[in-house]
């Protein structure tokens, strides 16, 4: 358990670096998942994200996902990703996505903390730019309820963007940025979920400084 959180919080200061650009941001995320079956789900996803350096709203990321639960912890997922990107809230370009991911649910117990994990597979498109950019993103979450039995929790994660190709917009082959968060999870009601924290972006860019990206968090999840 201490060997896992060491690692875990080495991780996310690995990447604070004397030599990089720094931008203070927004991130709000609302997201439902509806039962369908016993196997079925469907999820919307809408993730607003604002940044200092960029005059305000720069992305509006719209994800609808339907999922297959093939036991209690494994859920096949495929969908669409709707991207339009901004600059101080001026529409600048939009990029498509596909999606597949794996979600395991609960894979590991460690004491009071539980860890799940996602793989997932993007192949993006940006109108009026040539190429298809594909993209790996693994994630892995640790979550520690405050007390046995409740459902308020803190909540580290990290994820890594590993571009599998080169293309006129993706131009980085290989790990080109990862997302470590810290953040406390409640249930606001009986389906009504939240979850706010603190997230540090860190960008690897080849031919100039690294970029890090200190963001504020807020999330709200429904299920049906």
């Amino acid at each position: 358990m201490r060997r896992l959180s060491l690692c875990l919080f080495a991780l996310m200061a690995l990447p604070a670096t004397a030599h990089a650009s720094e931008d203070e941001q927004l991130w709000t995320t609302t997201s439902a998942t509806v039962k369908l079956s016993d196997h079925w789900r469907l999820q919307q996803e809408i993730v607003a994200r604002f940044s200092n350096d960029r005059n305000g709203l720069y992305e509006i990321e719209s994800n609808t996902l339907v999922g297959y639960k093939l036991d209690k912890q494994v859920t096949v997922w495929a969908g669409y990703t709707h991207d339009p990107q901004y600059n101080g809230g001026d529409f600048t370009v939009m990029e498509h996505r596909a999606r597949e991911q794996v979600t395991v649910d609960n894979i590991l117990k460690l004491g009071p903390v539980s860890v799940s994990a996602r793989m997932r597979m993007e192949q993006r498109w940006r109108e009026g730019i040539d190429g298809t950019a594909w993209r790996l993103r693994p994630y892995v979450k640790l979550t520690m309820p405050f007390k046995e039995g409740g459902k308020t929790a803190l909540i580290l994660s990290h994820e890594s963007f590993i571009d599998l190709n080169k293309t006129n917009f993706q131009r980085v082959q290989g790990e080109e940025r990862m997302r470590n968060l810290i953040a406390i999870t409640t249930p606001l009601a009986k389906n009504v979920n939240a979850e706010i924290g603190y997230l540090h972006q860190h960008g690897f860019r080849p031919d100039a400084d690294d970029s890090n990206d200190n963001v504020a968090s807020l999330s709200l999840s429904f299920s049906f």
